[in-house]
């Protein structure tokens, strides 16, 4: 164990954050899980104990990640992208259906269901910030660098919003910002941007979930004229955080968990708010700003851009999904299958969750740790 916890590198205050938020996560998982637990006839333990070996399992993953160098998820992304675009394709045929929705497809002999939308926001991040750090010296081409980037962005949206779209279009936001970053030309920004517009509308009107997507716009859009079967979730979502008050109903207090169709996942944020009040709410805000600011320190210090567009991407990512759920949740976004980054129950979006982080903790252990210039010799630190 001491050998273990000599060789944790990279940002310590990252570190402190995924405790801080494995913490928090195993009491809102473990309060908000008992109607669950009351309906499949199982102790509430049952559930708590799962999500724990899950954050233990994500730690491992994490340590692993954080210590293999960077620069060798440049060659993994290439074959992350070749897996990940034909198992898209199985999801949508083969996988499970939930809800009308085909995201999970079964890992055999372990009861686990794993979501290719989190393997494609791995592969695609890395395989973005490999081929815009390479291709520095002739970004603006068109046929060498834009039409590559741009089929590999359009073609994983369009696979994961047939069925899940808040997924992709968070995915394709973090695409943008990496192709900002990158130096794109903003002429060739705005034509990426027309082809997922053109895509988003074609999966909205015409898409396999074309009813559900419509419906919870509108349903968003005019509040006034939903039918209560429709605005359920996001009602009870905010009764929750109105009757949290400022200081909340304490620890395992929560009622409306009771009346949240998933409490523990696509709206643990208002059991949260609930039980810990408005200081919990902001609470959380500031920890997922305060994970920002760090990864943009390591961004800016970063030595390579392969590693600085890796950090910046993942970071987008994790981020951007956390303050997408917490906006569902208080009623400024639409409904959607968003989890809270390493808080809400989850299977396999846990350990991806963790492998981001622990890329990104790769990246700032190349900062941290001193590089050894041979003179004559003697071995220099600098």
């Amino acid at each position: 164990m001491n050998q273990i916890l000599s060789n944790v590198k990279g940002d310590r205050w990252i570190w402190l954050i995924v405790i801080l938020l494995s913490i928090l996560s195993l009491l809102a998982v473990y309060s908000s899980t008992g109607t669950l637990a009351y309906i499949k006839g199982k102790a509430n333990e049952t559930y708590l104990v799962k999500h724990m070996a899950m954050l233990f399992g994500g730690l491992a993953l994490m340590y692993i990640s954080h210590r293999i160098d960077y620069r060798y998820y440049a060659g993994i992304s290439k074959i992350l992208m070749v897996i990940t675009i034909p198992l898209l394709l199985y999801t949508l045929v083969f996988g499970n259906h939930v809800n009308d929705a085909s995201r999970w497809i079964s890992i055999p002999g372990t009861g686990l269901t794993f979501q290719t939308s989190d393997l494609a926001k791995l592969a695609l991040i890395t395989y973005l910030a490999r081929t815009l750090s390479r291709k520095q010296e002739n970004i603006k081409d068109v046929k060498q660098s834009f039409i590559p980037i741009m089929g590999s962005v359009c073609v994983v949206f369009i696979l994961i919003a047939l069925a899940n779209l808040s997924t992709a279009l968070m995915l394709f936001g973090v695409s943008i910002l990496l192709l900002i970053i990158g130096r794109i030309s903003i002429k060739q920004i705005a034509v990426v941007c027309l082809a997922g517009a053109l895509l988003l509308t074609g999966v909205i009107f015409l898409g396999p979930r074309r009813q559900t997507y419509v419906s919870r716009i509108h349903a968003f859009m005019h509040p006034e004229l939903a039918t209560a079967d429709k605005s359920f979730q996001s009602d009870h979502s905010k009764i929750a955080i109105a009757t949290g008050g400022v200081l909340g109903k304490g620890p395992g207090n929560s009622t409306e968990r009771n009346y949240l169709p998933h409490p523990y996942s696509d709206f643990i944020y208002a059991t949260i708010v609930e039980e810990y009040g408005l200081i919990g709410g902001i609470a959380l805000v500031g920890i997922y700003l305060f994970l920002l600011y760090r990864c943009i320190k390591i961004v800016t210090k970063a030595p390579k851009a392969f590693g600085a567009l890796l950090a910046a991407g993942l970071s987008f990512s994790l981020t951007i999904q956390a303050f997408a759920n917490m906006a569902v949740a208080v009623g400024l976004g639409p409904v959607t299958g968003v989890p809270l980054p390493l808080v809400s129950m989850g299977g396999t979006s846990i350990l991806f969750t963790s492998v981001a982080f622990g890329i990104i903790l790769s990246v700032s252990r190349d900062i941290d740790e001193p590089k050894k210039v041979v003179v004559g010799e003697i071995s220099v630190a600098r």
